[in-house]
């Protein structure tokens, strides 16, 4: 498997030689890119991407199944990535004072596993190891 690299500012990395991972690189650039897309921000498929403002933001009226909705939103996108096989371990929290999600969990893929860190506090969404 390969995956473009992307930039500092998130945009695929061009014209350079070293410009593609592979592997276990490769499918946690996928997983990332992913989570990041938004629904209804590719043009080409508005109905792709991390559904945010249509089913996240909505389960804050569903107090008591909150965090299972979010986390199976997050756990359907990552495990339908090119190379994934399944997740390892899934852990979230859900921080009712601050109104913060965050998980962390270890994929596992065709090449090796990774892990995911997803705060939503607003700096630096997701961390991928």
């Amino acid at each position: 498997m390969k995956y473009r690299k992307l930039t500092e500012d998130g945009d695929y990395m061009l014209g350079r030689r070293d410009q593609f991972y592979e592997g276990r690189e490769a499918a946690a650039q996928a997983a990332k890119t992913r989570l990041l897309l938004l629904q209804g921000e590719w043009w080409e498929n508005t109905e792709d991407g991390l559904p945010l403002y249509q089913e996240i933001l909505n389960t804050f009226h569903a107090p008591d199944r909150r965090a299972e909705l979010i986390d199976l939103i997050i756990s359907e996108r990552i495990l339908g990535t090119t190379g994934v096989e399944s997740l390892t371990a899934f852990d979230s929290n859900i921080d009712m004072q601050t109104r913060v999600y965050s998980a962390v969990c270890v994929v596992q893929t065709n090449f090796g596993a990774f892990s995911v860190q997803i705060s939503g506090n607003g700096s630096g969404l997701l961390n991928i190891s």
